[in-house]
């Protein structure tokens, strides 16, 4: 396997496994579920996987919401005060640092996920 192949394995294979412990990590916090990785729109999908591998590379929970706030904005979602995939609202449409304790929490354990996930799977730097 070519190291873009690998890199392309590894990155899928993380945004899988920390869309599902967000999955769960929402339960647990009472906050509406996203899709299911299948359920996601194929630029969705391409999203949680850029931001694994951004996540693998080491971007801080910080500058991983800027990326996920641009992507949803370019999809066309916008602040509200509930989560809503069909309205394309969302309160975590806002800077980092006015996002409660527990979503900076769900986005350091995103990028604790993918690291985990890509070391696990290779020592290699991707």
């Amino acid at each position: 396997m070519g190291i873009k192949r690998l890199r392309e394995f590894i990155s899928e294979g993380a945004a899988r496994a920390a869309h599902e412990v967000n999955q769960i990590y929402c339960d647990a916090m009472g906050d509406p579920r996203s899709p299911t990785w299948e359920g996601l729109t194929e630029a969705q999908r391409a999203g949680v996987i850029a931001g694994a591998l951004a996540a693998i590379r080491g971007i801080s929970p910080k500058k991983s919401h800027a990326l996920w706030l641009k992507s949803r904005k370019d999809e066309g979602w916008v602040y509200g005060k509930k989560k809503d995939f069909d309205k394309k609202t969302s309160p975590c449409m806002v800077a980092y640092d006015d996002l409660p304790e527990w979503q900076k929490n769900k986005d350091a354990l995103f990028g604790a996920v993918c690291r985990a996930f890509a070391k696990a799977t290779c020592s290699k730097d991707i």
